[in-house]
């Protein structure tokens, strides 16, 4: 029996929001849009949708990812990641939903050393960190109460671009790579970033609403991320080419964007709400390549 609580996925071809709608897939009823259908910059079209499906719940997964893209496309950026947050708030509150908004950690600085609060200092050093900003400001400003804005980092899974798949390119093509060693941060698996939504979910109330760090427990760096990805390969069967990866800096690998040099999470605040544990990032990468292979062999 189709369950009666609607679910509005925005951005539904995308990698986060195929784990999202597993997670709902027998508690919601679920409609997923994107692009070319639906587009979230569109306020007349935002509106109409949410009016005509009146979810209970919308999770937006939508957003311009392309870091480097966004510094020469900041006007694109700031609509897609900005403003439109601003009308699915807007619509949100005409039909009382509850809305998921997904952020990151490049709204921070990245020039810390202790892990970040939800109350510490905002400021963006890239077109993609400021579109981003601008979209947690649209939502809060919108006037709705029933939000929850999670900042995630190093996001990865099943059904996009993302490191894991491109470290496993290259350790078949190189013999040797040089990755970023003094970038660090935390890796975030879908599946527990689909699953923390949920949990969030279940503990809404006026009280809980509001903004939250998630990412998988730990830290690493790119670098050492890297060293995981490969060994797992080679664990899982993989045909690694690679023999040698060095670690290098930041400025030897010069790209259009500024990166955040530290940017790993305190999620003291999810756990409190939720009550729940957070899997370490090396478990969450074993069970990615479990779920890979699972595929592979299917």
């Amino acid at each position: 029996m189709a369950s009666s609580r609607q679910l509005l996925i925005v951005g539904s071809k995308g990698m986060l929001a195929k784990k999202v709608a597993e997670q709902a897939i027998n508690d919601w009823s679920i409609t997923g849009v994107d692009l070319p259908d639906f587009d979230m910059t569109n306020s007349e079209q935002v509106k109409s949708m949410v009016k005509e499906l009146n979810p209970d719940l919308i999770i937006n997964c939508a957003a311009f990812t392309n870091v480097d893209g966004c510094e020469t496309q900041e006007d694109l950026a700031c609509q897609v990641n900005g403003t439109a947050v601003g009308f699915l708030a807007e619509a949100s509150l005409a039909v009382d939903a509850c809305l998921v908004h997904v952020s990151t950690d490049y709204v921070f600085p990245g020039s810390g050393n202790k892990p970040l609060s939800e109350e510490d200092h905002v400021a963006p050093q890239s077109a993609y960190g400021r579109s981003k900003l601008l979209g947690e400001e649209a939502l809060v400003a919108s006037g709705l109460k029933k939000y929850f804005i999670l900042r995630t980092s190093w996001l990865y899974g099943p059904g996009g671009n993302n490191f894991v798949e491109t470290i496993l390119r290259l350790a078949k093509e190189r013999d040797q790579l040089g990755i970023v060693a003094d970038q660090i941060g935390s890796p975030t698996y879908t599946g527990d970033l689909a699953a923390a939504i949920f949990n969030l979910i279940s503990h809404a109330s006026p009280s809980n609403y509001g903004i939250y760090h998630f990412a998988n427990d730990g830290a690493c760096s790119w670098y050492d991320f890297a060293v995981a990805i490969v060994d797992q390969g080679r664990n899982q069967g993989e045909a690694i080419k690679v023999t040698h990866i060095t670690p290098i800096n930041t400025e030897d690998y010069p790209l259009p964007a500024k990166r955040p040099a530290y940017s790993v999470f305190s999620k003291e605040k999810y756990l409190r709400t939720t009550g729940m544990t957070i899997p370490s990032w090396q478990e969450s990468l074993r069970q990615y390549f479990r779920e890979r292979k699972k595929v592979s062999c299917s």
